[in-house]
């Protein structure tokens, strides 16, 4: 079971993540990414991890 955490202070709000898994991420009124699933499905999980490996400031941590 995976879940992903993300770093609000860390955060630059580029909106990556939200493009690339966007069943998992998505950014709020603040321009902040925030994570909309509790837990990581199956087939969300590659897109989840893609988020996390390319998020330019490190921000996202998939367990």
């Amino acid at each position: 079971m995976m879940k992903a955490k993300v770093d609000r202070d860390t955060c630059v709000g580029c909106g990556l993540c939200e493009s690339v898994c966007p069943n998992v991420f998505e950014m709020n009124n603040d321009s902040i990414a925030e994570v909309i699933a509790e837990v990581i499905t199956p087939e969300n999980e590659a897109c989840a991890l893609e988020a996390q490996d390319e998020c330019p400031v490190s921000a996202i941590t998939v367990d």
